[in-house]
């Protein structure tokens, strides 16, 4: 999850540009956002940061602009981001460009710092995270390596804000590099002849005569633009002739010789001892990911969860804030300042009435969900920096394979936790437009967001365990029915899981004080204008009277199917604005005492599969297309009272709740 604002970078003249570049999951947002001062959401899984971001930053006594790109493996692109973070190379023509590596996997960071020296551009090589290599025993001699690879290497742990100030200073050293590779005579030949044929560009001809070598189809569109047809026909005629010569693929075979570049060097520079630290803690991250025991771990930690924002978020908090702050303080106080300073009845009630500004809209958002978003967003940030997410993505991958899905769909899923319109983005660290269909979709009927997950967790902490296993259960049966058959509707191949799993590590209660602090922010600019919206929309409906005739419309679906209260009618009418504020209209009913447990939990498995906002809407629209996009939400609409509909059959039939 992802809430900083991103664009894409400009052009910026007159003012140097700094690029961030580095592999997934290897602390680069955290670098960014202690170098801009930009907030990012700093996860402990791949693919966190899907779009370009930008800030200003200080080296030395010069002003630059940093482009925080996009995670990559290689520069010869096999994803949209990686084509994103190699078109930004041959644009920007950036003062210095500073890889982010992760300090415990050096031999596959080389391997894009070997990329980066052959393009020729002047690099500065941070190894961050050497607590954790060094935990395992994984010592790195930056002296030497910054003598093999001819740049400036610095070490750094990001979380900890260690090495940051030195990174700064090495900057402005950062040159060229005349270290490169060595490749057979045959590719090398290649190399010269497909370089005299290109023209000028940022980045150097070696390098871009490597990609075509390898095959590179993304760069298609950069050549054909400055070259000539008979010239682009030509260089696919050399690289068909170094081909020939080789029983592997030429971007297998380039890969490889960089290797037997790579390994001389970590022989000299990397120690590796003995890993440090408790073998208790080696452990556990071992059996979280067991098919066996990572079921009582993952159980466990819902319980943690529950307890945590289901009790202290939805009962303590919202019941201090929602009885004590606003019952009996801030609302009173505003409907006699409303009485005093407004003397025209209907303006009052716009502000204070049963669709009031202030008594509707500030109490839902602040009084109820914003406690349990709190929390959760607390609970959230401990389980993303202690490592155990991707450990998760690997417990669950034989049963996402089972949904045409592999365990690296579990990621953009477990983000959509935190913004299910951010999650939808992140389907692009996924490989086949099958499963990204297949997410999306499963995305937008049954992974609430966090502030709706915040709300309906807290009306689940007072059911009885039946009820909830009935609310859970409902909800994994259908995701994994939905997703079983859209498996089988979506046409297109399955792909292998590889995840790279971080150590387990405790969280730093300051990196998740920031984090949290960011995700309100977030909260409070974004969802709440969205309440208040709701609550106007509400205003206008009642006035109107439009109101009382959609509740006697719908009164046959909503009493009679799904058999809730008519003013149930109000809240799935608001949720097509944001699912949370639908929620919280339900919890508020709950809380007067006007819904059973029988009806919360078909409130719950109805609410929960309901449509998907309108700003997760807009970005299904975005990301797979308009008919796509309205495809699904045409399912998912008719589809959740369905389910909500049965569930109230079957408990009413055999009252187990």
């Amino acid at each position: 999850m992802h809430e900083h604002s991103a664009s894409a970078p400009g052009p910026h003249e007159g003012t140097d540009r700094i690029v961030l570049l580095g592999n997934p999951n290897v602390g680069k947002s955290s670098v960014f956002g202690l170098l801009t001062g930009k907030y990012v959401t700093v996860s402990n899984y791949p693919g966190t940061t899907v779009e370009v971001s930008t800030g200003n930053a200080v080296f030395g006594r010069r002003r630059a602009v940093v482009i925080d790109t996009p995670g990559v493996n290689s520069l010869v692109p096999t994803s949209e981001d990686e084509r994103v973070t190699r078109d930004i190379l041959l644009a920007e023509a950036p003062r210095a460009v500073i890889q982010v590596s992760d300090a415990k996997n050096i031999r596959r960071s080389l391997l894009l710092t070997i990329q980066l020296i052959e393009m020729g551009l002047p690099v500065l090589l941070d190894l961050n995270m050497d607590d954790e290599a060094r935990s395992r025993g994984v010592f790195v001699d930056t002296g030497l390596l910054a003598g093999r690879l001819e740049i400036p290497v610095v070490t750094t742990v990001a979380v900890q804000r260690q090495g940051i100030d030195a990174l700064r200073e090495e900057v402005d050293r950062a040159r060229p590099s005349s270290f490169r590779a060595v490749y057979d005579a045959p590719i090398q030949d290649g190399i010269r002849r497909i370089a005299a044929l290109l023209p000028d560009a940022p980045i150097s001809r070696e390098s871009i005569a490597l990609m075509v070598l390898a095959g590179d189809a993304s760069l298609k569109q950069w050549l054909n633009a400055r070259l000539d047809s008979a010239a682009v026909q030509r260089l696919e005629e050399i690289r068909e002739e170094v081909q020939r010569g080789y029983g592997f693929p030429l971007a297998y075979v380039i890969n490889e010789q960089r290797l037997r570049t790579v390994d001389p060097i970590l022989s000299s520079v990397v120690t590796r001892l003995p890993p440090a630290g408790s073998q208790w803690v080696r452990a556990f991250g071992e059996w979280s990911m067991h098919p066996v025991w990572g079921v009582p771990i993952l159980l466990l930690v819902l319980a943690l969860m529950y307890f945590f924002v289901g009790q202290l978020g939805a009962d303590v908090l919202v019941g201090f804030f929602e009885e004590t702050v606003f019952g009996q303080f801030l609302n009173p106080w505003a409907t006699r300042l409303a009485a005093l300073l407004i003397p025209w009845k209907p303006l009052q009630d716009l502000f204070v009435g049963e669709y009031g500004i202030v008594t509707m809209a500030l109490t839902y958002a602040i009084a109820i969900v914003l406690p349990i978003t709190t929390t959760f967003f607390i609970a959230f940030g401990v389980l993303e920096d202690s490592g155990y997410l991707p450990r998760l993505a690997v417990m669950l991958n034989k049963i996402f394979k089972a949904m045409g899905l592999n365990g690296k769909a579990v990621l953009p899923m477990v983000l959509g936790l935190g913004c299910d319109t951010m999650a939808t983005m992140t389907t692009r660290i996924l490989e086949t437009r099958k499963e990204r269909m297949i997410v999306t979709l499963l995305l937008a009927l049954g992974v609430p967001c966090s502030a709706q997950l915040g709300v309906v967790t807290g009306m689940a902490a007072t059911l009885p365990w039946a009820g909830i296993a009935v609310w859970v259960g409902t909800l994994v049966g259908v995701i994994f029915l939905v997703g079983f058959l859209a498996a089988r509707i979506f046409k297109g191949d399955d792909t292998e899981f590889m995840l790279e799993i971080p150590p387990i590590r405790r969280p730093l209660v300051s990196n998740i004080l920031v984090k949290t602090a960011g995700r309100v922010e977030w909260y409070l600019r974004e969802a709440v204008p969205l309440f208040i919206l709701g609550t106007l929309f509400l205003f206008v409906l009642d006035r109107l009277a439009v109101l009382a005739w959609l509740t006697g419309l719908t009164s046959p679906l909503v009493e009679g199917v799904l058999g809730l209260p008519a003013r149930a009618t109000e809240a799935f009418l608001v949720g097509f604005l944001r699912r949370d504020y639908g929620a919280a209209g339900l919890f508020a009913l709950q809380k007067a005492g006007q819904m059973d447990a029988h009806q919360v939990v078909v409130s719950l498995v109805t609410i929960t599969l309901f449509v998907p906002c309108i700003a997760n809407f807009f970005m299904m629209i975005k990301e797979r297309g308009f008919r796509p996009a309205l495809g699904m939400a045409a399912f998912i609409f008719p589809f959740a009272f369905l389910v909500g509909g049965v569930i109230n059959w079957v408990l009413t039939r055999f009252p187990i709740v």
